[in-house]
Parts: C-alpha cells; structure tokens; sequence
C-alpha cells in the first residue's frame, strides 16, 4: 500500500483521537469536573454560553462543556466495542460458511438472514429492553443487530479469494481450515472489514445516542451525548445550548469516521 490514509482521513482521525484524549483528561482539568458525577448547581442553572461556561450550564446548573466533553469517553466506547463485539461475532462464521460445503453454508447464511430481516432499531431496542437499560446491554443489542453483515462481507470475501492460486495451492497441500482463514482469508479480507467497521462505528454512535434517548442507554449520572439531550429536551425552545453542542459533537464524531471509511476504501494498494 502507498499510503494508509489520505490527507482528509488523518485531519479526522487527529479529531477523534484528540476529543476522546480531552475527555479522558477533562476530570483532572476541569473547574466543574464534580458536574460529571452528577454535582448539581441550581442557583446557575440554563445559563447561556459565556467565559465561565463555553457551552452554557443545563437545568441542574452543570458546565455543559465539561459533561459534553466528557461524554466522548462512552460514546467512543460503545462505537468501538459494538465494532468489535459484531466483527469478533459475523467474521469468522463468514469465513467458515465461505469454506463449508454447501450445506453448512446455506443454514450460516439463512440464519444471517433472519437477523437482517429485523429492522435495524427494532433488534437492539427489544434485546436491551429484556437485559435491562444500561450501555453495556445495549452495547449487546447493537451488536446482535448489526453481525450479520459481517457474515456476508466475511463470506463473500472468501469466496472471491479462494478461487485464488496461492489459496488453491494450501488446499492441495492438505492446509487446515484454520490454516486458510489465519494464513489468507483474514489478512486479505481486512480492508473491507475495517472500512465497514470505520462507518458502523459512527452509525454505533448514532443508534446508542437513539436508545438513551428512550431510555434503554446510558443511565444518569453517567455522561452520553443521547443521554445529555434527552435530558434537555423540554428546555431546547428556551435554551438552544443545552442540545445543540451534544448533537454537535454526534454530527462531527459520525462525519470523522464515514471519512475514515472513505480513506480506507480508497486505499492504493
């Protein structure tokens, strides 16, 4: 490969890394940083945005800069293990139905249908609803949603590369199964891998601020962004801030990794 990463898709991942290192740092730099374990300050509250508080203060007087901030250290987790927790489940069932016999294929891939036939919204709210409303069950239910589609892209990139020489020469020499997907299949099927999991992980981010906002996410006082504008939503007409810098820092975060995606797929190699 030339190069990883195109100019655009560096300036978004130096934005990413440097929003989740602000909010690891946030607790030890911010003035307010009790507002991240739910301190309340009522005599302050729904001011507008001034020196003292960038982003204003919400109804129970937090410095919204702080918590917004903040949030990126549970909203990037969930995004990344949902990402993780989907690939680790649908890439090696795709790489096995793509091997198999017909056979073994055919129920793989009857079984990845039945998950996709679900709306995307409707898995994840009824597993997180049965588990219980926190990020780690919704972290589950997101991921349960969304593995299928790892199947299918590990599936097809098998069946593209085992027609290939070196590939046909390991199975005449007796190469195990194993063998195949650690030595051939997995390496040479990465990038697809990564460029979907680049733009799931931003959908991730969207779909989790979706479910707080119903109330099968995070849960107070912990800090997410879909967690801080349900929150405020009956105070938006009155005090633009208290939603707008959360639904802010969604829009930038799932812009950030698309263009990554981007800059994955476009890879020279």
């Amino acid at each position: 490969m030339n190069k990883l990463f195109n100019n655009t898709g560096k300036i978004a991942i130096f934005i990413l890394l440097f929003i989740f290192f602000l909010s690891l740092i946030m607790p030890l730099i911010s003035p307010y940083s009790d507002d991240i374990t739910g301190s309340t300050h009522f005599e302050i509250s729904n001011q507008s945005p001034s020196k003292h508080h960038w982003f204003g203060t919400d109804s129970a007087g937090r410095d919204m800069f702080t918590i917004t901030i903040r949030s990126a250290v549970t909203s990037y987790k969930i995004a990344f293990f949902v990402v993780v927790l989907s690939m680790v489940l649908g890439c090696p069932l795709g790489f096995i139905a793509g091997l198999s016999d017909k056979w073994l294929d055919n129920l793989i891939s009857r079984i990845t249908d039945g998950f996709i036939a679900f709306p995307p919204l409707i898995l994840p709210i009824m597993i997180t609803a049965m588990l219980g409303p926190s990020v780690n069950n919704m972290i589950i239910g997101i991921s349960f949603s969304w593995f299928p589609w790892y199947v299918r892209i590990a599936r097809s990139q098998t069946l593209i590369l085992k027609t290939q020489d070196y590939v046909i020469m390991s199975n005449i020499m007796k190469g195990s199964k194993f063998y195949l997907i650690k030595k051939h299949i997995f390496p040479n099927s990465l990038r697809p891998i990564l460029t979907q999991g680049s733009i799931d992980a931003g959908y991730a981010i969207l779909i989790s601020a979706g479910l707080s906002f119903i109330g099968l996410g995070a849960q107070p006082p912990q800090a997410e962004w879909g967690l801080l504008i349900t929150q405020s939503r009956a105070q938006f007409l009155n005090h633009w801030w208290v939603i707008t810098f959360p639904g802010l820092f969604i829009i930038l975060s799932v812009f950030c990794f698309n263009i990554i995606g981007d800059s994955l797929r476009d890879i020279n190699e």
